[in-house]
């Protein structure tokens, strides 16, 4: 299975902790794992111009990018949505590549899961509605939810948690 990993942290711990335990269990189990980090991209939100949806068809007016992450909802088998919370919410960069979606509407991919990760306990209700009304509304299979708050998020039991999901794939 092609999955692709959407990570939004532009920062290199936790979260990225909680992928590279992902990474390890799926290919382990013989799947391709791609990781693109939107945390580093420049990705505007979406414009509602509704281009995508006449003119355009399925390609967004706005080039930036957004064209490297496409991929990951066209092509993928699976995906991962991962990201730190940041004041009760997914962060604004991976929020404005979900938002960009809109333009091809529903993800080829039939399976998603969600890696959350923070330093307060109880902030994932925001970040967790979001991914089931995405799920919900595309008909995406949702594989699982993992959270991880501080002092877990990099712990060893977290890690073996992780890529035993992932090998179950």
């Amino acid at each position: 299975m092609k999955i692709s990993v959407i990570n939004g942290s532009p920062r290199k711990e936790n979260t990225t902790f909680m992928v590279e335990a992902f990474r390890q269990g799926a290919e382990a189990a013989g799947h391709t794992v791609e990781e693109i980090r939107v945390g580093k991209l420049k990705i505007g939100g979406c414009l509602a111009c509704e281009y995508c949806h006449g003119d355009g068809n399925g390609q967004c007016v706005q080039k930036d990018d957004w064209e490297k992450v496409r991929p990951a909802f066209t092509e993928s088998d699976m995906v991962v949505f991962a990201s730190p919370i940041y004041y009760f919410a997914m962060t604004a960069q991976i929020q404005a590549a979900i938002q960009r979606m809109y333009c091809i509407m529903k993800p080829n991919a039939t399976k998603a899961a969600l890696l959350l990760s923070s330093m307060s306990p109880d902030v994932y209700a925001g970040a967790i509605g979001t991914y089931k009304g995405i799920l919900g509304f595309t008909g995406i299979e949702d594989m699982g939810i993992i959270t991880a708050k501080d002092p877990e998020n990099s712990s060893e039991e977290l890690k073996q948690q992780i890529i035993e999901f992932a090998s179950k794939l």
